[in-house]
């Protein structure tokens, strides 16, 4: 069973950054594709961004890419997602996931952690 916990959530203005750490236990970070999806209420679930396992392929949604940036430390087994230039719009949950093969359904997440993007 994979366990993931998120951290660095919190209250930003817009323009602000953020730092969200995901920390993984219970399985060997190599093998599975690590990402974040977020959602917010009253609106589906969105995926934000992946990577892969060896070697380390990165993806963003259209509505993150340019300013979220994912990046893992296989030793440590955290996976951190650097987010700069916020917008209202980035407020939800974002929960760290565990994927198989990124783009396909996850196979474990955490309890997620809240950003909030306001003035």
């Amino acid at each position: 069973q994979v366990q993931l916990v998120e951290s660095g959530g919190g209250l930003v203005q817009p323009g602000g950054s953020l730092r969200l750490s995901c920390e993984v236990s219970s399985f060997t970070l190599d093998y599975y594709a690590i990402g974040w999806f977020r959602q917010a209420p009253g609106k589906e679930r969105e995926g934000v961004s992946c990577i892969s396992g060896s070697p380390a392929k990165t993806f963003y949604g259209d509505a993150v890419k340019d300013r979220f940036t994912i990046s893992r430390n296989n030793a440590r087994k955290r996976v951190y997602l650097q987010m700069n230039s916020l917008k209202p719009e980035d407020t939800a949950v974002y929960y760290c996931a565990a994927y198989v093969q990124c783009g396909r359904e996850p196979v474990g997440w955490g309890q997620g952690t809240q950003v909030t993007v306001s003035s």
